[in-house]
């Protein structure tokens, strides 16, 4: 099975919301870069799950994937998997929430059992806020938490380069050192609500340049518009190699270059093949890749030919 890393084209971070998390605009985006998953399926008598990965990975979201949808769909089975890992691990780019979407499109359709993909949101919003964007693939807005998910125009196959440092960025201090406030904490002149908060041309300007962006993203604009990550400045005070990085991409031609998530991963977008691969020989010792933008048919294109008849049965058919 495909199990596809993403960027982020864009993204803002917005105050914190009454349950903790932070609300998000971002824009999705799966690349050609993957993992791959081998699975055995079996009904048993009672579960088994088995995993080798190519790397060692302490509560493995794989795991708990197949069990949250063994215990959905009330089955008992004994499930063998194979991860082989190519999505640098702790680096922005969705390799572990990949993992877990690629079990919760597989395991359904392998057991003869076709589960919606509206079924399977809940189960991958509890797996982790990224794991509902590789339900779908391809351009996505993603908005609250990033699980509330909405398509956009696909982008053609555009190579990107992607640099995998190997520098750790705690997430939890990413989204700490932004020190947004919470919700009914933003001062405002009259009362605090949700329109003033949202609205205020002083307190959200993103607001409105984001959606200005997201209508204006097509494979022609894509190298001319102002992409951001809201993580960048507090995570490339604190680590400035990562700054470094983007702009020796930029220097390179990329168009954009940014950070994807909250790091550590960077990533360039070049007008062409050649350009991209001319990049990664500047970045010696480093995890750099030529990868290409993955549109939604592609995406669909390769679950097809991984499952084969089964794919009939899969959220995606």
């Amino acid at each position: 099975m495909p199990s596809f890393a993403k960027l982020n084209l864009d993204l803002r971070v917005l105050h914190k919301r009454p349950d903790n998390y932070h609300e998000l605009r971002t824009i999705f985006q799966t690349i050609s870069l993957r993992d791959t998953l081998t699975i055995e399926f079996e009904r048993a008598r009672r579960t088994e799950i088995m995993l080798e990965s190519s790397v060692d990975i302490p509560d493995n979201i794989v795991i708990r994937a197949a069990c949250a949808v063994l215990d959905h769909l009330k089955m008992n089975a004994r499930v063998r998997f194979a991860l082989e890992k190519k999505i640098p691990m702790g680096a922005g780019l969705g390799g572990g929430s990949s993992n877990a979407a690629a079990v919760l499109l597989a395991l359904p359709a392998l057991a003869g059992r076709h589960l919606t993909v509206q079924s399977l949101l809940p189960l991958a919003a509890a797996l982790g806020s990224d794991v509902p964007f590789f339900l779908y693939g391809g351009t996505a807005l993603g908005l609250g938490r990033g699980t509330e998910l909405y398509p956009l125009r696909d982008l053609s196959a555009t190579p990107a380069v992607v640099v995998a440092s190997g520098i750790h960025v705690s997430t939890a201090e990413a989204y700490k050192s932004l020190n947004r406030q919470g919700f009914f904490e933003v001062p405002f002149a009259g009362t605090a609500s949700v329109t003033n908060a949202l609205t205020s041309p002083g307190d959200s300007p993103m607001l409105r340049e984001f959606p200005t962006l997201a209508w204006a993203l097509n494979s022609q604009s894509l190298h001319r518009l102002p992409f951001k990550n809201d993580f960048e400045e507090a995570v490339f005070e604190r680590h400035p190699e990562l700054g470094r990085i983007v702009r020796k991409l930029q220097r390179l031609g990329a168009r954009p270059a940014r950070m994807t998530g909250s790091g550590s991963a960077v990533f360039g977008l070049f007008e062409n093949l050649a350009e991209a691969r001319e990049a990664t020989a500047a970045f010696p010792g480093q995890q750099a890749r030529v990868v290409k933008l993955v549109s939604r048919r592609r995406y669909r294109n390769d679950w097809r030919k991984a499952l084969g008849p089964a794919f009939a049965l899969s959220a995606l058919s």
